[in-house]
């Protein structure tokens, strides 16, 4: 009885903990804190500057958006707490209340849609190779035989499989544990190319120590909606995000804060990106929506 009564009260408190991860606003209300999710080096849209202080488009949504939350809930300050996340543990810290949103650079697609929610699209990413600027690589073709540098965790090379142009091309994967390390792999020659969103190439590449030693090359091998991430099953704090994410998209503020991190020398070596928003960046910002990228190619 002892045992059956010890196993219904740690229950009771798994229970209690669920439901409390569930209803994220009155969490930030009762504690004046939150807790954002991060990236060390998901290009420009999450990245570090050392010493926790951690910078980049995503994030800076993120802080708008919970500024306004701030005013919604008649907070007189905010802390903001930040942990930094990995490809592969961000969901798990997400679902058991580690982190409340992560705003790094996560696609938003069928399988996690299961396990996770996801404001509404801030970014449309396309799917691109970077290899050593003397390497010779210029196509998805060239690739068989050769090493491909990617991270663990994320979706791009499950994208490259799927290429018609990746038909019979066989080549072996190199996992990094982030962007930085991938790219290092690159750089080692341990990984003759490495496969990943465009921004995270070219903000890795820009913050490299010589740029010069690499370029992105080939064919655009997919494009994905990336998105804020948030628990499943709690639509008020969802509702909240988007509301604040749909002004932005809808005063034209997003494009501004866009070129920014994208269009100007941005911390801490003053590189410049230099990836306009494309067209499906722009669309997703003038209609606001969800959408898998499932959802996104059964519509093409």
């Amino acid at each position: 009885m002892k045992h059956l009564a010890l196993t219904l009260i740690a229950a009771c408190a798994g229970l209690a903990a669920l439901t409390a991860q569930a209803d994220t606003l009155q969490n930030i209300k009762s504690t004046g804190a939150v807790t954002m999710g991060v990236r060390d080096s998901s290009g420009v849209l999450s990245y570090t500057l050392g010493k926790e202080q951690y910078v980049g488009f995503h994030i800076e949504l993120c802080q708008r958006a919970l500024a306004d939350i701030q005013k919604q809930l008649g907070l007189p300050r905010l802390d903001i707490r930040y942990v930094p996340v990995t490809s592969t543990n961000r969901i798990p810290l997400l679902q058991n209340g580690t982190i409340d949103l992560e705003c790094g650079s996560t696609t938003n697609n069928a399988t996690r849609k299961q396990q996770v929610a996801f404001a509404v699209t801030t970014y449309m990413e396309e799917i691109r190779i970077a290899v050593k600027a003397n390497s010779g690589i210029q196509s998805i073709g060239q690739l068989s035989g050769k090493k491909v540098a990617t991270t663990s965790g994320t979706t791009s090379v499950q994208v490259l499989r799927k290429h018609q142009r990746a038909q019979g091309v066989e080549f072996q994967e190199v996992f990094g544990k982030d962007h930085a390390e991938s790219l290092l792999n690159l750089e080692s020659g341990r990984a003759d190319a490495f496969v990943m969103d465009a921004q995270v190439l070219a903000g890795n590449i820009a913050n490299a120590r010589n740029p010069a030693d690499y370029k992105i090359v080939g064919e655009v091998l997919g494009v994905e909606p990336i998105a804020i991430m948030l628990r499943k099953d709690d639509p008020a704090f969802k509702q909240s995000i988007d509301n604040s994410l749909r002004g932005l998209m809808k005063s034209g503020e997003i494009a501004t804060i866009y070129d920014k991190w994208f269009m100007k020398p941005i911390p801490p070596t003053g590189a410049v990106i230099n990836l306009p928003a494309s067209q499906a960046t722009k669309a997703a910002w003038a209609s606001p929506n969800d959408k898998s990228t499932e959802e996104y190619t059964a519509a093409r």
